[in-house]
């Protein structure tokens, strides 16, 4: 690689592309496996319980769905500024970019794309994932993004999350990350508990369990929001500030948690004071009532007690006689 060749030295163009999230999208198949197939039998259940149970079906799924797939997402917290910017070290290139910062629970995403994203006879278009997991060393990722000469943004932003940076962004943010993670387990474990106590049913234990699973997603993001206690060292573009803000995920915990609170809420409610029409929005009347038919239907000799006219008075007769 030379000088004039339209590529600056010691920067080798090995470029990550777009990294498509493949365990997000494999939550997202699951789940949407599970939904279509109870959508399958829900011509088989018959009158209004149809409705219910669908309803049932898919809020319960969404919950399930949301706590496993905030655990892997990568926007708790964004931020994103235009601003013009060096490109490369050892260079006076200038580009016109808008620079992106996504933070998960297990790393940082940060993006980089010119506009336009042709400029300087290069195509600007950078998307690259530092993990800061206990298994991985953030140190490393950062290190091998040095080795592969990633621009200046990039590696300008990702430094202020290395552990020897005097920022101590590192620890913050990875101590948060990893008790969110925990609590936000530990709500889909009450998820599935609420689910079977649901079936079996046991409505009031269940409603408990669906509040356990609401506060745990609040305490998840309690421990993420610790991060503001720390001092955000100023992450300057020229005379822009990349400023981070709570993202999709943290908003959309949020208000699966307050579903959660009013799900519950309104089943304890209901067992309190209209402990029938609870029943019959978890189908418990009329499955008892199959139980009945079924059971009289396997018992003749009960069914034929049962539709014998009622005996003569036996006072009555001891009179006559």
């Amino acid at each position: 690689m030379t000088l004039f060749d339209g590529l600056y030295p010691f920067y080798p163009q090995r470029r990550r592309p777009f990294v498509f999230d493949v365990e997000l999208m494999v939550i997202i198949i699951v789940f949407l496996t599970f939904a279509c197939s109870f959508l399958l039998i829900l011509p088989g259940i018959r009158g209004r319980a149809r409705l219910f149970w669908f309803f049932r079906v898919i809020i319960s799924l969404f919950i399930g769905a949301v706590i496993v797939a905030v655990n892997f997402t990568s926007d708790w917290e964004t931020a994103s500024v235009s601003a013009n910017t060096t490109y490369k070290s050892f260079s006076s290139a200038v580009v016109n970019a808008n620079i992106g910062l996504q933070v998960g629970l297990s790393g940082v995403n940060i993006t980089l794309t010119g506009n336009p994203v042709n400029q300087i006879n290069e195509t600007i278009d950078y998307n690259e994932h530092f993990d800061w997991s206990f298994q991985d060393d953030y140190d490393d990722y950062y290190f091998e993004g040095l080795r592969k000469g990633l621009p200046n943004p990039i590696m300008y932003i990702a430094e202020k999350f290395t552990s020897t940076s005097p920022c101590g962004l590192y620890a913050q943010y990875r101590l948060s990350g990893h008790y969110a993670s925990a609590t936000m387990w530990v709500a889909f474990c009450a998820w599935l508990i609420s689910n079977v106590l649901f079936v079996m049913p046991a409505f009031v234990y269940g409603a408990y369990m669906i509040l356990v699973t609401g506060a745990f997603m609040i305490f998840s993001m309690l421990s993420f929001s610790t991060i503001r206690n720390a001092s955000m060292c100023p992450i300057h573009f020229g005379h822009a500030v990349l400023r981070p803000d709570f993202g999709a995920s943290f908003w959309i915990t949020f208000a699966t948690g307050l579903l959660c609170f009013l799900i519950g809420v309104i089943i304890i409610a209901m067992n309190r004071f209209m402990p029938n029409t609870l029943k019959a929005f978890f189908s418990l009347e009329e499955d008892e009532e199959e139980f009945l038919l079924v059971q009289d239907y396997m018992n003749p000799h009960f069914a034929q007690i049962s539709t014998m006219q009622t005996p003569p008075d036996i006072r009555l007769t001891i009179k006559n006689i």
